[in-house]
Order: structure tokens, then C-alpha cells, then sequence
């Protein structure tokens, strides 16, 4: 029996191994455009083959905008981008009737949802009418209209972004809908050498064309090898336990994280944990999912789906602490 689990494993790595040949070439193409922030493109490339969505937090000016436009780009895919404010309507992102004196009837307008890179500009800025008329195509991967019905074309990639810094006219996400992004991932600023590459490019204002490397349709045909990517019942266990410690630390000696943590991550944690591992080995051209891979994402899966307490509040203490806390307490197999 063993044996053939080997020979198994084999295959899928070898079939992995050619199927994400093109990273390479993708990661290279949007390195033109963008400097550093590896970790931000690793996690766009974890969502667009995870079929998951993004939500980036970080202060204006960090390249979000440029980094999804040059995965478009790179992928000639369709890019739009939508600038949340307060007085945005839901039609305005998924369309809306327009009626037609001539024919004395109406046709449907489409919104700029309809593409397979969105941007989501300061969604924290728009109302709640308006952001879960966005979450809503995010989940069902469709639109409704008048009362018609339309499918959203795949690939479907909304990288939503926020800005910690303003509070003020802000709309915060509910817990509910953070919940539906795969990942919440944090940027920061640039080291002081690529800031200065950064500063060297735009004043010279030679910035390299993107040219598309990679097809929609060998995106869809990754997006299904990922899928194929072998995940061991140890390491299934391992993530299980990552996510169970979340709701019950008293269970993994984590007993002092109990009055810090006003609820734990949902059964969609554990999906998107296993689901961005496997993308994060497919990424790293293996067929198999090792612990480092479940680590390296547990933080950007987890973040925003653990609540934490006033008493975690007054004590200045984030969900980040309390990840770094449980993946050191929960044993790797």
C-alpha cells in the first residue's frame, strides 16, 4: 500500500512541477512593475489559484493598486477598479437597468464586477448596502439584475483594500463578511535599498511594458492541479488543531489565551488554511503539502478571523500574538 502512495506522489509532483512552470515566468514579469513585496505577491497568486479573494491593509502608496493591475496585465485577464466612497450605490458596482425610450424597454448596463481582476479601493469607505452587494458576487460567483442572472467569468479575483491608519467616514467590515476573504494580508513599507530603486524608476520614468506570459486558460488548469496537490491526514490533523486552538486554548495548554479571545475561526479558517497550503506548495512547484507550507500562510488565513476581547484590547495585545502564540504551543508532525 505504501508503495503506491509513493508512486502516487511521484506523479502529482511531476505533474505539479510542469503545471507551475510558469510561475516563474509570472513572478518575474510583475517584478518589472513592482519592487519588493514579495510576500504581497506570493499572497495574490495564493488567492487567484486558491479561487479565493484578498483584503491588503496597509497605508497608502505601497504599490496595492499597480501589483493586481500588473497580475491583470500579466495574465491578460480584464482589470477594473472601484473607488469606495460613501455615497457609492450597489448598482454602481454590479450594474443596473437602464431604461430605452427608442425600444420602450430596458437593457441591463453591467458594472465593473464584471472582469476577472477587481479592484476594491478602500472598501472600508463605502456603506454596508454597497459592500455586501460586492461580498455577495465574491460568494455566489454571480450577479443579479433586474431578475436576470448572470455568471461571473472565471478566473474571479476581488483584492479589496483598507487603510488602517484613517478611521475617520469609515465603514468597518463585519466580522461575517471579513470571513469570506481567504486572506487578509498586511503590508508594510519597503526596505531602504528597494525604496530607493522604487524612487530611481519613477523619476526616470523607465518603467518596463507588461507583457501577458500567462493564458486565462492555464490559470483555470493551475487552479485545478492545486486541487491535486497531496495533503497527508497528519498534516489535515496539524492544521485542525491549528484551528481548534483558536476556539478552545484551555485543550492545548493555551489556557492564559482563553480570557484574550472572544470567538475562533470558523470552519471556512480550516478550508482556506488547507486550500492556501497546498496553493503555497503548488507555488513552490511540490506536489506534497509540508508544515513549513501551513505555517508560512497561517498568519494571512487566520488574522482576521480570530475576535479578540477588551481585556486583549487594554492589554495592547493582537490576533497576530495570539497566532505566533498557538503555532509555538501546537505540536508540527
Amino acid at each position: 500500500m505504501e508503495e503506491n502512495t509513493t508512486i502516487d506522489i511521484s506523479a502529482v509532483n511531476e505533474k505539479i512541477a510542469q503545471e507551475s512552470a510558469f510561475i516563474d515566468l509570472l513572478t518575474l514579469e510583475m517584478n518589472k512593475a513592482i519592487v519588493g513585496q514579495r510576500h504581497m505577491v506570493e499572497r495574490l497568486l495564493i488567492g487567484l489559484l486558491g479561487q479565493g479573494h484578498i483584503l491588503l491593509e496597509g497605508v497608502p502608496g505601497l504599490a496595492k493598486t499597480l501589483a493586481i493591475n500588473t497580475l491583470a496585465k500579466a495574465v491578460k485577464g480584464d482589470f477594473s477598479r472601484i473607488q469606495f466612497t460613501p455615497d457609492l450605490l450597489p448598482a454602481d458596482v454590479v450594474g443596473t437597468l437602464i431604461y430605452n425610450m427608442k425600444e420602450n424597454d430596458f437593457s441591463i448596463k453591467k458594472g465593473p464586477i464584471f472582469a476577472n481582476f477587481v479592484l476594491a479601493d478602500e472598501i472600508n469607505r463605502a456603506p454596508a448596502k454597497v459592500q455586501s452587494a460586492l461580498l455577495e458576487a465574491m460568494q455566489e460567483r454571480q450577479v443579479t439584475i433586474g431578475d436576470e442572472t448572470f455568471k461571473l467569468e472565471a478566473p474571479f479575483l476581488v483584492m479589496a483594500t483598507q487603510n488602517p491608519v484613517e478611521q475617520e467616514g469609515t465603514y468597518p467590515l463585519p466580522e461575517a463578511q471579513v470571513d469570506r476573504f481567504m486572506l487578509k494580508t498586511v503590508i508594510d513599507y519597503p526596505k531602504l535599498n528597494e525604496e530607493q530603486l522604487i524612487m530611481r524608476q519613477n523619476l526616470s520614468g523607465a518603467n518596463e511594458a507588461i507583457k501577458p506570459v500567462v493564458t486565462l486558460k492555464q490559470i483555470l488548469s493551475a487552479q485545478q492541479a492545486v486541487r491535486e496537490v497531496y495533503m497527508d491526514e497528519k498534516i489535515e490533523k496539524y492544521i485542525l488543531d491549528l484551528v481548534f486552538a483558536t476556539r478552545y486554548p484551555e485543550k492545548y495548554n493555551l489556557e492564559n489565551l482563553k480570557p484574550l479571545i472572544s470567538f475562533g475561526a470558523s470552519p471556512r479558517g480550516s478550508i482556506n488554511l488547507a486550500n492556501a497550503s497546498k496553493c503555497y506548495a503548488f507555488i513552490k512547484r511540490r506536489g506534497y503539502v509540508v508544515p513549513e507550507d501551513v505555517r508560512a500562510v497561517v498568519h494571512d488565513v487566520l488574522r482576521h478571523r480570530i475576535g479578540i476581547t477588551y481585556e486583549a484590547e487594554a492589554e495592547n495585545v493582537t490576533s497576530e500574538e495570539i497566532i505566533n502564540k498557538i503555532v509555538n504551543e501546537v505540536e508540527v508532525p
